[in-house]
């Protein structure tokens, strides 16, 4: 891999200045990672946007079939925050370009590395195999 995944610094501004989040895999699910994930970014003051097959609303935010649709209604967003297996990961990374995202976060133990290549060559930030909750207090607080 050419070009280098986000430093802690990259992360630490992504975690206190974005805004806007789109939740790759987020369902209504509370046993779910992915739905205590967005509850901890809800408390953050984020705006989560359910990002699931079956267009859910979860914490009382609709959900969308896909990042192109849910970026017709919000726009682009700050983060694409990818919790789904690893060989579908780069389809997601791939929207996410599309669309003109900020950066790409996969969570712990998504791992792709042509879709991490993909997202850094079109400049933007990607996160991999990392997690929100435990980077926020290690780096913010």
């Amino acid at each position: 891999m050419t070009g280098s995944l986000a430093t802690d610094d990259q992360i630490r501004d992504l975690l206190t200045d974005s805004r806007l989040w789109f939740v790759v895999g987020l369902g209504d699910n509370p046993g779910r990672p992915a739905y205590g994930m967005a509850r901890f970014l809800l408390d953050l003051g984020k705006t989560v946007v359910p990002i699931h097959p079956r267009v859910e609303t979860v914490h009382q935010n609709e959900g969308f079939a896909s990042i192109v649709d849910a970026s017709r209604v919000h726009g682009p967003p700050d983060v694409v925050d990818v919790f789904i297996r690893s060989d579908r990961a780069g389809e997601f990374a791939d929207d996410a370009i599309d669309v003109g995202a900020a950066a790409v976060w996969f969570q712990l133990n998504v791992i792709d590395v042509d879709a991490a290549q993909r997202v850094m060559d079109s400049g933007m930030l990607m996160v991999m195999d990392r997690c929100p909750a435990i980077d926020y207090p290690r780096l913010v607080t």
